[in-house]
């Protein structure tokens, strides 16, 4: 295995400036700079890449997405996220009718929208039985609404009233897909280690998944083995969650008795409480008026107060300014009796006033931002208001008033994984269902969304001193990319990939003209 490289005729952006050349030994970078003074820093062992002028960035990182929940079933389930008509997306489910035999589910598991079909539709059941009538077929649209055909209306369970095939609200989708047998280990398994594929494929080498709903101790097992056995090629950072509704202190207490924040290694590394502190103040997909109860205020102090106690960092889902009101009241509580905060972040904030985000400052908090609006803008606009929608979120804000803003997705039932589609999102301002574009002044420059994806989200797992950017003394994660994020058409941006991904100095994904490197 080589240890150390050579990296030249290349465009080298660290993260704060533009090199020609990069130097790894082991691990971590060794030198950057100019190619006589980086090839100084090497023996005559180390192996020379030569670029051919493409561009090098630092690996991307994915500030929150549920990747255990996708991993586990990735290759069982059939993917819209880069489907451009309605028939495409039901022609997938045709291919892999033929490939399982009659009576297994056929699933789709969000990452698509219907805006972005000249149908303006999701699939009808007459459509879904017309490409899959000896199958069982679930397609679901974000966490809102769910198409069956006739087959898996007969297949649902009876606490689910499927009979006009569709069905609405978390509830009934978990009641679904829990009749749906689960894959076995080893499929769940090899389902992991082709999602990490697929992540290095993109060029991001590390990726921090907040838990969310329907994680619980026992999923952990199959990502856990691979991890063990080696065959994890991606950094992977992990918040974890309570999964019983009214018995969120209990759960919070058996983390905190079975997992500290730093377990682990430089692949796979425990962080902390994830987006569900108490299901009582975790409000959706932000498209309705949500209260949250006296109760649960009473229970994000309780839980809150555990991780300063423990040193836990937490990281919260909050999309309403409300919301994001109740929780920084319960956050100061804490901070006002307990002590020093451990680090807390948010996720999502899209629609965080001026007022908290003062708050958020004086806290120390971070807001960790994804693409949801790409996909739902009209939506929110529906509920929200135009002015509100085109002015979320407050990105210029958030980085003016110093607040660390790290970048990412939500995928992969609410967005797609493709992290050049967030990023095409943060510097465009546009979306993908035809609402009006988010204002200028809350658009990034393209070096701003590529720090919020490096350097940005590492902040979110504690490590922005050691990942992020290319320096010496960093761990060598990079990409090379297939176009120049910095000179290409903005309409080009979603279709960037990396054609070589390296973490730790280890190539992990190749394409053309590197593929021979694997």
């Amino acid at each position: 295995m080589t240890s150390e490289w050579l990296l030249t005729n290349g465009v080298v952006w660290t993260g704060t400036d533009e090199v020609e050349a990069i130097a790894i030994r082991g691990d971590r970078i060794i030198a950057i700079g100019s190619e006589d003074a980086v090839a100084a820093a090497v023996g005559s062992g180390a192996q020379a890449l030569d670029l051919t002028g493409h561009r090098v960035i630092p690996g991307l990182i994915d500030s929150h997405v549920h990747f255990l929940r996708a991993g586990t079933h990735w290759n069982d389930v059939v993917r819209w996220d880069d489907v451009a008509t309605l028939e495409g997306g039901l022609a997938r489910i045709r291919e892999q009718a033929t490939r399982n035999p009659p009576g297994t589910w056929i699933r789709v598991l969000g990452g698509w929208h219907p805006q972005r079909f000249p149908e303006r539709r999701g699939p009808t059941a007459a459509d879904l039985d017309a490409v899959a009538p000896e199958h069982p077929v679930y397609v679901q649209l974000l966490y809102e609404e769910a198409y069956l055909n006739r087959t898996a209306v007969e297949a649902a369970p009876d606490d689910v009233d499927a009979t006009k095939g569709t069905i609405r609200g978390p509830g009934a989708f978990a009641s679904v897909l829990q009749a749906i047998p689960a894959p076995q280990a080893a499929s769940q398994r090899a389902s992991i280690v082709a999602l990490v594929a697929e992540c290095t494929r993109f060029g991001l080498t590390g990726v921090v998944d907040p838990g969310g709903f329907g994680v619980t101790p026992q999923s952990y097992e199959a990502l856990l083995d691979v991890w063990k056995s080696g065959d994890l090629d991606l950094r992977v950072r992990l918040y974890h969650v309570p999964w019983r509704r009214g018995s969120e202190v209990d759960d919070v207490r058996y983390w905190l008795e079975h997992v500290k924040p730093g377990d682990g290694d430089d692949w796979l590394r425990h962080v902390g409480l994830g987006e569900i502190f108490v299901f009582g103040s975790h409000d959706m997909e932000g498209l309705d008026a949500f209260f949250v109860s006296d109760e649960s205020r009473a229970e994000l102090i309780e839980i809150t107060t555990l991780l300063a106690e423990a040193g836990w960092p937490g990281h919260l889902h909050a999309i309403l300014d409300s919301t994001v009101d109740a929780v920084l009241d319960a956050w100061e509580a804490v901070a006002a009796t307990a002590g020093p905060l451990p680090k807390l972040s948010l996720a999502h904030a899209e629609f965080i006033g001026s007022r908290n985000l003062g708050r958020v400052r004086d806290l120390g908090v971070g807001i960790a931002v994804q693409d949801r609006l790409a996909f739902r803008a009209t939506d929110s606009i529906e509920s929200w208001g135009t002015e509100a929608v085109i002015a979320a979120p407050p990105l210029r804000d958030i980085l003016d008033l110093g607040i660390p803003l790290g970048a990412g997705t939500d995928a992969t039932v609410v967005t797609p994984l493709n992290p050049w589609l967030s990023m095409w999102w943060l510097v465009t301002g546009r979306s993908l269902d035809g609402a009006p574009r988010r204002v200028e002044r809350h658009r990034l420059s393209r070096a701003e969304a590529l720090h919020a994806y490096t350097s940005g989200s590492a902040w979110f797992s504690g490590e922005e001193h050691t990942r992020g950017t290319l320096a010496p003394g960093m761990l060598a994660d990079l990409a090379v990319l297939s176009d120049d994020f910095f000179t290409v058409d903005e309409e080009v941006i979603p279709d960037i990939r990396s054609v070589l991904t390296m973490i730790g100095g280890r190539v992990v994904h190749s394409a053309a003209p590197f593929q021979d490197l694997v």
